[in-house]
């Protein structure tokens, strides 16, 4: 009889719930494969989709295929090569092995790893493959420049060999052989465990200890790698050229020892090692390893003898001695390089006397296009005015700092500090915040704001000339949507169907009854999400379920992401090195973006390398942590070969070859046929805003800092080199005083130019070493710079020598004190250095602001500084007035107590001095309008009445300030102050 066992409670039998395991777990890693294969896909889609938007599908295509064929390329021959050497040394296995204890041992190694023998064969080289070949994707830009080379037309000093083969191929090479080296290596170790597991190898054999095909077979792989070492140090002697040198500071390139015993040496060692490799070879068909180990050993003594010792003696008893003599002509190799690979060999250095005399009327006539355009809004300051006075509503922001241009106002060029009202969601209140708000509603920003840069209105606030929402202003803004812009959210979804109610916030309007002007998108950005597919595909891209499940996404509705116009050219460029500073221009009634790019390299011939970072990050920037993805940091070739521009409201982005000669930007047009348009095609509307940009000035300052030496001694000796002042008006002053946009005129010029303006002060000081200033106004005379020297004989005061004259002036620290009592602070704005008159006149302008949280700062003072005299006065062309009379007081003049004069009566004193107070008052409003007219030649006559009226003045209160018995009522301080010329 047989009796059926119940089944346990709640489940099955073993059998079944053992089926059902089998069953679960590949279901459950099949459904895993599917989803990471789906997100993984989602990536790559979405990626095409936003290049097909902007119509560079190209670039991303070209990216793609290039990186596909680097990985298989070097991943299949990574793992054919290990596998063809795994499966080698089991085919040559012998067929007996000997019962040794070793062979007893490693039978049982063999036994348990023979069911997997192919697996592993497969597996293992597999898995390299894979590693090499990711390795060798990420090379993408080495291969492209490699494949598309473009001569530079100048060969090196040392070989002869045009410089294209140092920046495009030897990378490439040196890439190549590096893999080489690494599956000749791996194969090797394969190989020798096969051998050894197999009975090929015996390390306890009394006898042979390698059987004759294992030996021939290492013997061959040890020859190939070191044909390999012959062809590494083939490559060597080019290397030469671009490493860095310990002579003198960021000194590159070859030196005495290295052409006279290093270069030589690595000659004669790859010659070497190419014998070795033949004894090598020779050894797979001898019983013997005694020749090529002896070989091997000789190689390695003679890389010590000679690729070290030699050098080091040649160094110590020949150089060092007399290295100035021996290294001149290097120096002078690595001067030259230098000099032309950051674009500074046509500098125009110049002697400044740096003497201070004062102006006659002709000078101030002569230097109006200076005077007349100095600019008093500090970009980096006047953003929380901005906010306070332009901001509208909270979830609008301007940048942190705003961006200088110039704009042609009633046919005048006026310099302007600009910005965008963009929308900012982070000052939405926490209950406004949810999904369709973000997303759906606060999509984008609204509106240009500019004001004049030397102009204030007369409680110092800025004294726009575009401003409000709906624009008002001088600029006629056609379309001033923000819809992609530096703060711009993640994403957004914006659109909808024709009739449908608009739901995307405008601005404010108190005119409609809902409080809100509302906008549909009707551009072509983004990419569209009207079907299920899509909304499936960015929902997995952004992990946000609510792009299916909401209703406010429709048939019409666009999705726009990755919206900052850096990342976007970036995107678009991935080999340019972007200026971290994009600046808004309105261009035919639009908003766009304009990006400056770079073509860099760190292998140009003899030429010294700089960081990046270091040399770009100042008091106001660091490049650390911005969203610019830097190809390399250490650089020794840069060129400012593209000028990108973006539609702020469809993000339209394109590209424009800005210097065509540049070869790095051929050899990537070549590769990226069609991305970047000629020079002739970029707009002549956009070309009116266009500056020499500040990251490649940060860098040719640096390098000038160093390489205005030419002559190689001094340059040896370095006691001429130069620094970057530290800014003074930041607390700590532990940063780089940053390049200032300035209009003015330089010495030798007929006119004033926009220009990108900065100081140098000599090593260990705090004084001033040079002036320097590049023309930033397009045209013949784009990009020249011009450097002022001053003689290091006389001691001329430099920015923090400045700041501390000013602020230790007794008059001008009583003020300063004065402006910062009852809740208010000071704060200084940039300290601009202006050549004139042969000497240097500084301005600085002072804001005053409450230092409760709703403060922000005013224009309330401006210092000015010309040689020993600092003033501080109420307005730009009153402390010009004061510091360029000698004998005009620094401060207010001191209240009347009534006296009278010697030298004549009180009422004839009086009566001069309302008469000079009137005249200096018109001469000062008629200055004003010479300089936003820019009329050079009334300037300098109303300068002239203004200098003439303060003189009078000055006297006519000398003669009121006498003791006199006479009893007169005293003048307050106001009416003092009222005295004083204004604006």
């Amino acid at each position: 009889m047989t009796f059926s066992m119940p089944a346990a409670a709640g489940g099955g039998s073993a059998t079944t719930r053992s089926g059902r395991g089998r069953v679960l777990l590949p279901t459950l890693l099949v459904l895993l494969v599917l989803i990471g294969g789906f997100v993984l896909f989602t990536g790559y889609w979405t990626d095409w989709l936003w290049f097909q938007s902007i119509d560079k599908s190209s670039v991303y295509t070209t990216q793609l295929t290039t990186r596909i064929l680097l990985f298989a390329v070097f991943g299949i021959g990574m793992a054919v090569i290990i596998a063809l050497n795994m499966w080698l040394a089991w085919r040559l296995r012998p067929v007996f092995g000997g019962m040794t204890p070793e062979q007893a041992s490693l039978d049982r190694y063999r036994v348990a790893i023979e069911p997997f023998r192919r697996a592993v064969v497969i597996v293992l080289p597999t898995l390299l493959g894979i590693l090499a070949g990711v390795s060798a994707a990420t090379e993408w830009r080495t291969f492209l420049q490699w494949r598309n080379a473009t001569d530079f037309g100048q060969t090196d000093p040392q070989f002869g060999i045009d410089i294209s083969y140092f920046v495009f191929t030897y990378p490439f090479q040196r890439f190549v052989i590096g893999f080489l080296f690494v599956a000749v290596a791996l194969s090797f170790v394969a190989a020798a465990v096969v051998h050894y597991l197999y009975g090929g190898l015996r390390l306890q054999a009394a006898g042979e200890r390698a059987t004759g095909a294992a030996q021939a077979h290492l013997s061959i792989l040890v020859g190939l790698f070191l044909l390999l070492k012959a062809g590494a140090y083939w490559l060597d002697r080019y290397g030469l050229e671009i490493n860095p040198q310990s002579l003198v500071q960021g000194f590159t390139g070859m030196k005495y020892t290295d052409v006279n015993a290093v270069l030589p040496a690595t000659t004669i060692l790859a010659f070497i090692a190419v014998g070795c490799a033949i004894l090598f070879f020779i050894n797979a068909f001898r019983r013997t390893w005694a020749l090529a180990l002896i070989g091997l050993g000789l190689m390695v003594l003679s890389s010590v003898l000679i690729g070290w010792l030699y050098p080091l003696i040649v160094q110590q008893f020949q150089v060092r001695p007399s290295e100035l003599v021996k290294e001149q002509p290097y120096i002078e190799r690595n001067i030259a390089a230098t000099r032309e690979a950051y674009g500074i060999a046509d500098a125009k250095v110049q002697n400044y006397a740096g003497t201070t005399t004062t102006p006659t009327p002709q000078v101030l006539a002569a230097n109006a296009g200076t005077l007349g355009n100095i600019r008093l809004l500090d970009p980096a300051v006047v953003s929380p005015t901005y906010d306070q006075l332009q901001q509208v509503r909270a979830y609008y922001s301007f940048a942190d700092t705003l961006d200088v241009d110039r704009y042609s106002l009633d046919n005048t060029q006026r310099g302007a500090v600009v910005a965008v009202r963009e929308i900012n969601l982070s000052g939405l209140p926490d209950a406004q915040r949810n999904w369709a708000n973000d997303k759906a509603v606060f999509t984008h920003g609204y509106g240009f704001v500019g004001a004049y840069d030397n102009a204030q209105t007369a409680d110092g606030q800025p004294s726009f000339f575009e401003s409000n929402i709906p624009p008002s202003g001088s600029l006629s803004i056609s379309q001033p949507r923000i819809y992609f812009g530096e703060l711009s959210p993640p994403y957004s979804i914006v659109g909808a169907p024709a009739g449908s109610p608009p739901r995307e916030l405008d601005y404010p309007d108190d005119a409609v009854s809902s409080g809100q002007r509302n906008n549909t998108y009707d551009g072509i950005g983004g990419v569209s999400v009207g079907n299920f597919f899509n909304r499936l595909v960015f929902a997995t891209k952004f992990q946000d379920p609510n792009i299916i499940l909401s209703d406010l996404v429709n048939s019409e509705s666009r999705i726009l992401w990755d919206r900052d116009p850096l990342t976007r050219v970036e995107k678009v460029a991935p080999w340019l090195t972007l200026d971290r500073d994009p600046y808004p221009a309105v261009v035919d009634g639009r908003i766009v973006w304009i990006v400056d790019g770079y073509t860099t390299t760190d292998a140009f011939p003899y030429s010294s390398q700089v960081s990046l970072e270091d040399a770009t990050s100042d008091s106001i920037t660091a490049r650390t942590g911005t969203n610019v993805v830097q190809p390399q940091d250490q650089i020794n070739y840069i060129r400012n070969s593209v000028k990108a521009v973006v539609d702020a409201y469809d993000g339209t982005v394109s590209l424009y070859a800005w210097d065509e000669s540049d070869p790095v930007l051929a050899t990537w047009r070549k590769a990226f046929p069609g991305v970047v348009q000629d020079r002739s095609a970029f707009p002549t509307a956009v070309e009116a805003h266009v500056r020499y940009p500040e990251d490649i000035f940060k860098v040719q300052r640096t390098v000038l800092s160093r390489y205005h030496v030419t002559d190689a001694a001094t340059f040896y000796n370095a006691t001429d080199f130069w620094v970057v002042p530290i800014d003074p008006t930041k607390t700590p002053a532990t940063n780089f005083q940053p390049p200032y946009y300035l209009t003015l005129q330089m010495p030798g010029q007929d006119k004033p130019s926009f220009s990108l303006t900065t100081t140098f002060a000599p090593q260990r000081r705090q004084t001033l070493a040079a002036f320097m200033a590049v023309n930033s106004t397009p045209g013949p005379d784009y990009g020249t710079i011009r450097v002022l020297q001053l003689p290091s004989s006389t001691t001329i005061p430099g920015p923090q020598q400045v700041q501390n004259n000013f602020e230790s002036d007794p008059d001008v620290s009583q003020q300063l004190s004065l402006l910062r009592r009852g809740g208010s602070d000071v704060q200084f704005g940039n300290l601009l250095s202006l050549p004139f008159n042969d000497g240097l006149l500084y301005v600085e302008p002072v804001y005053v602001k409450s230092t409760g949280a709703s403060g922000y700062p005013l224009l309330r003072r401006v210092l000015a500084g010309y040689g020993p005299k600092v003033v501080l006065a109420n307005t730009l062309p009153e402390a010009l007035a004061q510091v360029f009379n000698p004998n005009a007081p620094t401060t207010s003049p001191p209240p009347d107590n009534g006296g009278g004069s010697s030298t004549g009566g009180t009422a004839d004193a009086r009566a001069d001095l309302a008469a000079a107070v009137a005249d200096a008052a018109k001469a000062s409003s008629d200055l004003q309008a010479a300089m936003q007219a820019g009329d050079w030649t009334a300037l300098g006559d109303a300068q002239k009445r203004l200098l003439d009226a303060v003189a009078r003045a000055e006297d006519a209160e000398s003669r009121l300030s006498g003791p006199s018995p006479s009893a007169t009522p005293s003048a307050s301080p106001s009416a003092t102050a009222s005295r004083r010329p204004t604006a």
